[in-house]
């Protein structure tokens, strides 16, 4: 396949994937993750008034958050790739009563919104000129994550930041020999260069590449909580990146691949069989000037 085919199925394998993983990813992900968005947030600095665009949204946990860091004056658009997440972002801005949030589905390398330079007066339906867009743990599945970048700059106004998280070095995420399992079975073709962000200073270099100016830098450890061997196995497996390659696997191989699992991550189990692993994710801020 020719580097366009590549990207295209690449994103199909994206979008279906995290079509199954809706419900078991706001499960098993949103508390483990909380202290990450909420220190992504801190670094967004987000005040009232302002509108902000949130890329590969999912479930629209950090979303929902920034609506009410803007208030009702403010607006707040989330992107994601997937429809099913999009739907269920939808519905928890609606039992929340946030009627300054909506959701749309778009891929991130290539935003229907207008250029944030034109974006002066706009209004919320305009799409132009937000004052800051933010991107929680989804830069890694984008094909071309410094087109996505591009994208992000684009948007925003002139002046606007941007705040990325991505997950830190390989080494340092007790989760990651999930991929090498899966791959074992079946070629899940989800992000190859998954942590290639996370080394060093990339995600900084590359923003710079598509003339964001970096603001601040941060390699931020954290834990994973679960409370059993299934919960982890369930957030790996069914609530996360491999999902759509889990829904092809028969009940032997699913077996055979959450036993290997457990026994990677058994460092990590507790006496009373909780499971804490290791993570980094590192957190940049940039700016549009």
């Amino acid at each position: 396949m020719g580097r366009a085919e590549t990207e295209r199925f690449l994103l199909r394998v994206q979008r279906y994937g995290w079509d199954l993983a809706v419900e078991p990813y706001a499960l098993h992900w949103q508390a483990p993750l909380a202290a990450l968005h909420a220190r992504l947030l801190e670094h967004a600095q987000l005040v009232p008034g302002e509108r902000v665009l949130d890329v590969a949204c999912g479930t629209g946990i950090v979303s929902l958050e920034a609506a009410r860091s803007v208030g009702p004056g403010g607006h707040v658009l989330g992107v994601d790739l997937s429809g099913r997440m999009v739907e269920a972002a939808q519905r928890g801005a609606i039992a929340q009563g946030l009627g300054h949030v909506a959701f749309a589905r778009m891929d991130a390398q290539a935003l229907q919104l207008a250029d944030g330079a034109a974006g002066c007066g706009a209004d919320a339906a305009t799409g132009a000129g937000f004052d800051a867009a933010l991107c929680a743990l989804g830069l890694m599945y984008a094909p071309d994550p410094v087109a996505a970048l591009g994208e992000m700059r684009r948007v925003v106004r002139p002046g606007g930041r941007v705040a990325l998280a991505v997950w830190g070095a390989r080494e340092r995420c007790g989760w990651a020999p999930l991929f090498g399992i899966v791959d074992d079975d079946v070629r899940s073709e989800v992000c190859p260069l998954f942590f290639a962000l996370g080394q060093g200073e990339t995600l900084a270099r590359r923003c710079e590449q598509v003339g964001l100016r970096v603001r601040t830098q941060e390699r931020l450890p954290g834990w994973l909580d679960y409370a059993s061997a299934e919960s982890a196995c369930d957030a790996a497996f069914v609530g996360g990146p491999v999902a759509l390659a889990w829904s092809r696997f028969e009940p032997a191989v699913r077996a055979r691949v959450r036993r290997r699992y457990t026994e990677a991550i058994a460092r990590w189990r507790n006496a009373a069989g909780a499971y804490r692993l290791p993570a980094e994710f590192v957190i940049v801020t940039a700016q549009r000037e």
